[in-house]
């Protein structure tokens, strides 16, 4: 007797994360399955999908378009704020991957830098090393080496938190107190395949946000600048999220059983702002410092024009 799955209840049917469902159906590694729907490249059911822990059902259709091209909203162009003989400080734009993964993407920050060595500075061939890394589709100020004997000394003041970041991140709900320090350790599995917060005495690597409130949009949302005393993987949105305020458009740490907030976000609300530090060959002070993009300009008016903004224990200006 033929069944007909659409009269099947979805219940029917087991449940998986979409990135475990990814990994099973193309044969991809876990993280190679999360990258491919953080990028953009997964639909359930005919439609986008960015949340790796999404639950599907086998009843919906999972694809994979590994061709799908990059959003329009990742620029092309190169934006170099500062260079020396040893850096190039960059505005990465949101939807960038810093360098490949797994699935060795074409298009990423690292290509694009020596593809700018080349075609700019006449290196035949150039050297590009990662010092840190910002997520795909956070923006703003990064810093690569264009030098060999550059990696180790810029890696050093990183490893020794001697750099100044600057975050500007508009999180949901009105943040209170509005300043203070999150410190709280994080773990790479939280037991779901997550970064997280570690819940035992001892577990996890130390890290600590600090944040200061910039702009209260009534009780809808809170421009911050958070500032990292540590530089984990994923720091500033776990931290937010932990506190009851995810950064706006969080595919991954935002808690489920909240209500979705009102004004669409295509990616997080979080951008990379200053980068400040000693040189490590001149000793000279750099600070560069990457303007707000466009996407997030549009999202901070649309939320003026709902609430006039106030600073922290103030009331509209």
């Amino acid at each position: 007797m033929a069944i007909d799955l659409l009269a099947v209840p979805s219940s029917w049917f087991p449940a998986l994360r979409l990135d475990q469902r990814v990994a099973q159906q193309f044969g991809l590694s876990r993280r190679s399955a999360v990258n491919a729907v953080e990028r953009g490249q997964v639909d359930v059911a005919g439609e986008l999908c960015r949340d790796p822990a999404r639950e599907v059902s086998e009843a919906e259709d999972v694809a994979l378009e590994r061709s799908r091209p990059r959003p329009e909203t990742v620029n092309r162009k190169l934006r170099v704020l500062h260079e020396d003989g040893e850096i190039l400080i960059i505005d990465k734009p949101a939807g960038l991957l810093t360098q490949p993964t797994t699935l060795r993407e074409p298009d990423t920050l690292l290509e694009r830098a020596g593809q700018y060595l080349r075609r700019v500075r006449g290196r035949e061939r150039p050297y590009v090393g990662i010092v840190h890394r910002l997520d795909q589709w956070t923006s703003g100020v990064i810093l690569v080496v264009t030098r060999p004997s550059a990696l180790r000394p810029f890696q050093a003041i990183f490893r020794e938190h001697a750099v100044e970041r600057l975050y500007l991140a508009i999180v949901e709900g009105r943040v209170a107190p509005p300043a203070g320090a999150i410190d709280l350790r994080l773990v790479a599995d939280r037991g779901d395949g997550r970064r997280g917060i570690a819940r035992r005495p001892g577990e996890g690597v130390p890290a600590v946000t600090h944040y200061e409130t910039i702009d209260a949009y009534g009780g809808l949302a809170t421009r911050l600048a958070c500032r990292l005393e540590t530089g984990r993987t994923h720091q500033i949105r776990i931290h937010l999220a932990e506190i009851g305020h995810p950064v706006v458009g969080e595919p991954v740490y935002r808690p489920r059983h909240i209500p979705p907030f009102p004004i669409p976000f295509d990616r997080q609300a979080l951008h990379a702002q200053a980068l400040g530090f000693d040189h490590p060959r001149t000793g000279q002070p750099l600070r560069v410092e990457a303007p707000l993009p466009e996407d997030l300009q549009k999202l901070v008016g649309l939320l003026e024009h709902r609430h006039p903004p106030s600073g922290p224990g103030l009331g509209p200006r």
